[in-house]
């Protein structure tokens, strides 16, 4: 099976001329590439918590459907590494910011 470069865009996204792309994610050359627009939640990090959890919540959902596993053990696991790898990375971020 041929896997597409690029994710397909949701229907309610398309749907909605207000809706925002704030974050991107491609494994490239072996290592994570990142396009963000940290700007969308101007002075409010805490809202960026937010999008992550609910990233993690999709990825279980997602990881559930192909897997069979349960949600809550498969949260529990990306939340393990998370926090791993929030307190002692394993790279650190390189690159430019550009609005």
């Amino acid at each position: 099976m041929t896997q597409d470069r690029d994710l397909l865009i949701p229907p309610e996204v398309e749907a909605d001329s207000k809706a925002v792309e704030v974050i991107r994610a491609w494994v490239a050359n072996e290592q994570l590439i990142c396009a963000l627009r940290p700007t969308t939640w101007q002075s409010k990090p805490a809202a960026w918590g937010l999008v992550l959890a609910d990233v993690a919540r999709h990825v279980a959902n997602a990881l559930q459907e192909v897997s069979g596993e349960e949600k809550s053990i498969l949260l529990a696991a990306i939340r393990h590494s998370f926090n791993i790898e929030l307190d002692s990375p394993t790279d650190e971020p390189t690159g430019d910011f550009a609005v």
